[in-house]
């Protein structure tokens, strides 16, 4: 190995450890971007699901850790590795990441313009927080999220131009270096934490979900009963997020103390353990409690089935 690419592995290591000890998984990540650990079963007949079970390196961003000796491991065994990713959705900080990318030709939207121009329309601020620069010209926003959420990665979904890595996916460390560069935090920000995502952002970040229809073709009634049956139909890994859009919907409609009991009982038709069911909802009521109040609102959309 080149002694260029030594000094960019001891330096992404020490970047990493860093991290860590702010309670940020971290993974060695090659130069192209990707898990510099190859899959241990690469060669395995598919299909072949394994999240790190086996107790070997290469799994992405499930081998993603906080602790050290276990971040000094998995950099010893990609010793070519030149950066390192932080794992997003994870506690403590639960990160969410706001990537917003450039486009060489001049004709494409603004991805901060686009970002503005949804600030306004669904009156938002993005809080001081983490900035990091990306070697394209980019930027990666970094947030915090509620622990009882779980916020999807997207391409484009929020606007042209602007991805979200949530759980499941991982932002490249400042300090990585890459085939385009090296990622740095820009100036002013490097000593600030995460700030929480903003509630009317991060309900954007969520699945679009419509209004419920019930059998007769109408929209939810005003008692919330659709609401109900919006959340016993929910499968896993879609409980929490149902749950609390429908919350959401009885606060903003004024039924929320009244199908605060339906509610639980059908999250707990589902699988959701009461105490984390209601933290879900008090959630969605700490949040419609703190939105403003709007004459008409844009119809939702149910998540399509996966």
């Amino acid at each position: 190995m080149a002694t260029t690419d030594r000094q960019a592995t001891t330096l992404a290591l020490a970047h990493a450890l860093s991290a860590a000890e702010r309670g940020l998984a971290v993974i060695p990540l090659a130069r192209t971007k990707l898990p510099a650990l190859r899959s241990p079963h690469r060669d395995a007949p598919a299909p072949f699901t394994c999240h790190g079970e086996c107790g070997r390196f290469g799994h992405g961003v499930h081998d993603a850790s906080t602790d050290p000796a276990r971040v000094r491991a998995l950099f010893a065994a990609a010793p070519w590795a030149t950066g390192y990713g932080i794992a997003c959705g994870l506690p403590p900080h639960h990160l969410i990441g706001v990537d917003l990318d450039t486009k060489p030709d001049a004709s494409e939207t603004d991805s901060s313009t686009a970002l503005r121009e949804l600030a306004l329309r669904h009156l938002f601020t993005i809080p001081p927080t983490v900035v990091v620069l990306t070697p394209s010209g980019g930027r990666h926003l970094w947030l915090t999220g509620p622990p009882d959420l779980v916020v999807p990665n997207s391409a484009g979904r929020l606007a042209p131009g602007i991805d979200v890595r949530g759980a499941g996916g991982y932002l490249v460390g400042p300090g990585s270096r890459t085939r385009h560069g090296t990622y740095t935090t820009a100036p002013g920000t490097a000593h600030l934490a995460p700030a929480p995502c903003p509630p009317a952002l991060l309900r954007l970040l969520l699945p679009a979900t419509p209004a419920v229809r019930r059998a007769g073709g109408g929209t939810t009634g005003g008692d919330g009963r659709g609401l109900v049956q919006f959340v016993l139909a929910a499968h896993r890994g879609q409980r929490n997020t149902r749950l609390f859009w429908a919350a959401c919907r009885a606060y903003e409609s004024g039924i929320g103390a009244t199908l605060l009991t339906p509610l639980l009982d059908a999250a707990r038709a589902v699988g959701l353990p009461e105490r984390e069911a209601r933290a879900t909802i008090a959630s969605a009521a700490r949040m419609t409690a703190r939105r403003p109040r709007m004459t008409a609102r844009p119809p939702c959309r149910l998540p399509r089935p996966h």
